[in-house]
């Protein structure tokens, strides 16, 4: 394995080797199985904001490895949600298909506002950042209330500063770096919980208890159980852009993990993951969120991506 990573990391960066654990949980929410995690991954650093050093000046990067995953969501999972809300709310997760996946590199967490200030605070691109947009203010909390183009620019101008590309994730990769090899609901298992995740747990997914709603977001890997890929925040604490134009349902679909942006409503872009005050329905690792227009920002945040990837 640490050949093939060796051979994607931009510009022969140093790769560490990141330990944690994951948990799955069961429908009553209890902890049934606990296992490390081994991840590999670079850190990138950013430019100093002013005469500030920031706590953490740097965005953790992920390898992802090349692999395939059914993405969208399975009958069974269906059957249940349907049960619960209408046909038309989930019939965007359909048809379910197989997608391969060429490996990269994703941030750990959402992108922090410490990490935003750093570059919001370099030249402009195409259009200004503001440098502390977030309703919830703090260095560790993930940066929301972010549109697309802005996160676009975040983008743009993180790529002209450390000289390697990065770009939003595809609704692909998020999914299969999301699902980390699982295939139920959440990557924790057949539920979600408040000791897990920040989300409206007041309501529930399965038979798991009611818990606290934290009505605000929470520090970024806050909860410290990770899926197997080693990524923090997947469910919850806030919405994720993503880079694909917004198409109704999965028909027609790419295969190779890519943006889809051909024929897509070109003012509207996927969000996924939901956040602190989504219900666990709209935070599962299949849930696509499609209310919004790209200019959109309560609420909104996202990761970058380096490697592999491309448009249809």
């Amino acid at each position: 394995l640490i050949d093939e990573v060796a051979a994607i990391v931009p510009y022969n960066e140093n790769l560490f080797l990141f330990t944690a654990e994951t948990v799955l949980v069961n429908k009553t929410g209890q902890v049934i199985e606990r296992k490390p995690v081994k991840a590999y991954f670079y850190d990138e650093n950013l430019p100093e904001v002013g005469n500030r050093k920031e706590a953490q000046n740097y965005i953790r990067m992920m390898y992802i490895p090349q692999g395939e995953f059914w993405m969208g969501t399975e009958d069974e999972e269906i059957e249940r949600l349907v049960k619960k809300f209408d046909w038309d709310r989930y019939k965007k997760e359909r048809p379910q298909h197989l997608v391969k996946v060429s490996a990269f590199h994703i941030s750990q967490t959402p992108i922090t506002q410490a990490q935003w200030q750093a570059i919001a605070a370099t030249a402009k691109i195409d259009i200004d950042l503001e440098r502390n947009p977030s309703a919830f203010k703090g260095d560790e909390l993930p940066v929301e209330r972010v549109n697309w183009y802005q996160a676009t620019e975040f983008c743009k101008r993180l790529s002209r500063e450390t000289k390697r590309e990065y770009r939003l994730p595809s609704e692909a990769e998020w999914e299969y770096a999301c699902r980390a090899g699982t295939t139920t609901a959440f990557h924790f298992g057949e539920t979600i919980t408040a000791d897990l995740a920040n989300y409206r747990a007041t309501e529930t997914y399965a038979d798991e208890p009611t818990g606290e709603y934290r009505r605000k977001t929470t520090p970024v890997g806050y909860f410290q159980v990770a899926n197997a890929f080693g990524l923090y925040d997947m469910h919850g604490n806030v919405w994720e852009w993503c880079a694909d134009t917004w198409h109704d349902n999965y028909a027609g679909a790419p295969r190779d993990g890519s943006a889809w942006i051909e024929n897509g409503d070109d003012n509207r872009s996927p969000l996924r993951g939901g956040s602190w005050c989504s219900n666990p329905y709209d935070c599962r690792s299949a849930y696509r969120g499609s209310n919004n227009r790209r200019g959109y920002y309560d609420g909104f945040g996202f990761r970058v991506v380096c490697g592999a990837g491309g448009t249809l």
